[in-house]
């Protein structure tokens, strides 16, 4: 992430933040809660398994990942935003989730030695990186040999009628009730232009193998509107 597109998304996302679940559940019509379940369930974890989530934001993933993974499974959240972080936190207390801990960072700097996880993830969050390819050689340094990394992520659906219904929800209505809840008037404007800037999944398949990933797959959900991504680091 540049320098200077930092300070702007991270003000973007701590103001959003205080109603960003709800609108999850909302815009999704909940189908996020499904998707982030899903990523879970694909991950291969040993019983006392590392798990680092990238941009956790208010910490679904990371809650999910240990409620359906087992007590014995320690995971760390980074995010560069203080609001989602905050929100993280209070709801890890009222999960009693005491094997998640939280730290403020950026994906392009992660904090921590090589091969020290058995899982990196990153939801919703790799479109707001510009340099993907330097974000996913970090996740992949991190990474213990035979690790994952899971990516998911908004997609595009290809030409058909869906995605003229999707664009259409995605760039008029979608902004409005974004504007209505949020307060915020330009998050949710800036959520479907990043989205339709984000590489076609065959393209991003590509960067991962460039970085070294094997077994590259790409997941199509929900009519091709989300697509969850793995690799693997080779032993």
């Amino acid at each position: 992430m540049e320098s200077r597109e930092l300070p702007f998304l991270r003000g973007m996302f701590d103001s959003i933040a205080p109603r960003y679940d709800l609108l999850n559940r909302l815009l999704s019509l909940r189908r996020d809660v499904v998707w982030r379940k899903k990523l879970v369930s694909a991950m291969d974890l040993p019983d006392n398994g590392r798990v680092l989530d990238v941009a956790c934001g208010t910490g679904d993933v990371a809650i999910e990942i240990c409620r359906q993974k087992g007590p014995r499974v320690k995971v760390i959240g980074i995010d560069f935003s203080p609001g989602m972080l905050r929100l993280a936190q209070a709801k890890i207390h009222r999960n009693q989730n005491t094997d998640i801990s939280l730290l403020a960072g950026d994906a392009l700097a992660l904090p921590f030695g090589a091969a020290c996880f058995h899982a990196v993830t990153i939801a919703f969050g790799i479109r707001n990186i510009q340099d993907k390819t330097s974000a996913l050689r970090a996740f992949y340094a991190t990474l213990m040999p035979g690790g994952m990394v899971m990516v998911l992520e908004l997609a595009t659906p290809k030409k058909s009628r869906l995605r003229d219904a999707y664009l259409a929800y995605f760039q008029w209505v979608l902004p409005s009730i974004g504007r209505l809840f949020s307060k915020h008037s330009f998050a949710y404007s800036y959520l479907p232009e990043s989205v339709s800037r984000f590489p076609a999944s065959d393209v991003f398949m590509g960067i991962m193998e460039k970085v070294g990933f094997s077994r590259v797959t790409c997941r199509h959900m929900t009519l091709g509107i989300v697509n969850l991504y793995a690799g693997v680091k080779p032993q």
